[in-house]
């Protein structure tokens, strides 16, 4: 097992993330005497949906003693009980979720400030160490299973089948899985992009208010998100919509279709700037630095990947796989510089290390291991 960055509090916490990220493997050996309790197990499910308070006779005697309740989201209503024993006997509960919707959209007692929240995320780079590599992670993705599959590919397909049978049918999200399969392919094309809801609409045949609520469903089953915009004090006409981005390098190339006229290049430039958005996001979160993840697009086209704003400061970051970039190819960092000069700026690239004026040009090998350091941890 990878050491993972994220340290367990001293209270009671969430820890939301999708399938596979590492959540049960983490939990059970950071809390190895904590009682544990699947809501996968179909008995124990069965029980505990049809009396939630039949949840004390699995408490510990201990009254500092840890429960974990895995995959809560199943019985939302269980968040009562756990509630009432928090503040009856001071357990401490860990609650693990793969999905957020019925816990944000039912009115679910999410324990009013008695729990933290917590997010898991695919492996980063520095929790790889020696082991990460570049060209797998681009390849393969940063799932923790990808490292010890003995077909990665395999595993990626079968992946994507789970989320479509299990996630899906099973939670009744969709009328039909034929569309929604559709759809993801369809959503593979928007990565790392512009969303437009509408072309996506259209390129998989399905109504514009049907593909909103796909795109909301993959959002809740927390196996993407969008990314705004960066309009702080906007000094020009900048686009207005948010970028995509399916959470993990390996999901988007599994779902994001081949044919003779892809440019592999292409294809790979989406991946390489997913891996560095799942790393930035995964940094930020477990080292809990308070960064705001955006992009920044003027009406002309000029573009910063991402731009990090907290009150550490604000980060504009480029990402292109090219060792000897073009002088074009800086122009979205200049400009952004020139609106905010308080930035820095990080062009994460494929050459060495130097610096072309207030940019700094760092090595992506070096540069991923390097997150926390270069956003102020």
């Amino acid at each position: 097992m990878y050491s993972r960055l994220i340290k367990v509090p001293d209270k009671s916490f969430f820890l939301f993330g999708p399938r596979g990220a590492g959540k049960t493997t983490w939990v059970k050996n950071s809390l190895p005497k904590a009682v544990y309790l699947d809501l996968l197990e179909s008995e124990l499910f069965n029980d505990l949906a049809a009396n939630p308070q039949r949840l004390e006779g699995f408490l510990p005697a201990d009254r500092n003693g840890w429960v974990i309740i895995d995959e809560v989201q199943r019985i939302p209503e269980i968040l009562n009980e756990v509630h009432r024993q928090i503040e009856a006997r001071a357990c401490r509960f860990v609650l693990t979720g793969s999905s957020a919707r019925k816990l944000r959209r039912g009115g679910t007692n999410l324990l009013a400030g008695r729990a933290l929240t917590y997010a898991m995320h695919p492996l980063t780079a520095v929790e790889l160490g020696g082991d990460f590599n570049l060209e797998r992670s681009l390849a393969w993705g940063q799932l923790p299973s990808v490292h010890v599959e003995k077909d990665p590919k395999a595993y990626l397909e079968s992946y994507v089948e789970t989320y479509l049978r299990e996630e899906i049918q099973q939670e009744g999200l969709v009328r039909s899985l034929g569309p929604f399969a559709r759809f993801l392919e369809a959503a593979s094309f928007s990565q790392a992009s512009v969303l437009n809801i509408s072309a996506v609409a259209r390129d998989c045949g399905v109504e514009r208010k049907v593909v909103e609520n796909y795109f909301s469903i993959l959002e809740d089953l927390l196996i993407a998100a969008q990314v705004p915009v960066f309009a702080k004090k906007a000094k020009r006409r900048i686009a207005a919509h948010p970028k995509f981005y399916f959470f993990d390098a390996g999901l988007y190339r599994t779902l994001r279709p081949k044919g003779p006229l892809d440019r592999p290049e292409h294809i790979e430039g989406h991946a390489l700037e997913t891996l560095v958005f799942q790393e930035l996001r995964a940094i930020n979160d477990y080292l809990r630095l308070g960064y705001s993840i955006h992009y920044w697009r003027t009406a002309d086209g000029r573009e910063v990947d991402f731009v990090l704003y907290g009150e550490k400061g604000i980060k504009a970051i480029e990402v292109k796989r090219a060792a000897r970039p073009a002088s074009s190819e800086f122009s979205g960092l200049r400009a952004f510089l020139e609106d905010y000069p308080m930035a820095k700026a990080f062009f994460l690239y494929g050459g060495r290390r130097r610096r072309e004026g207030p940019v700094d040009l760092l090595p992506l090998r070096e540069a991923l291991p390097r997150l926390p350091e270069l956003l102020g941890a």
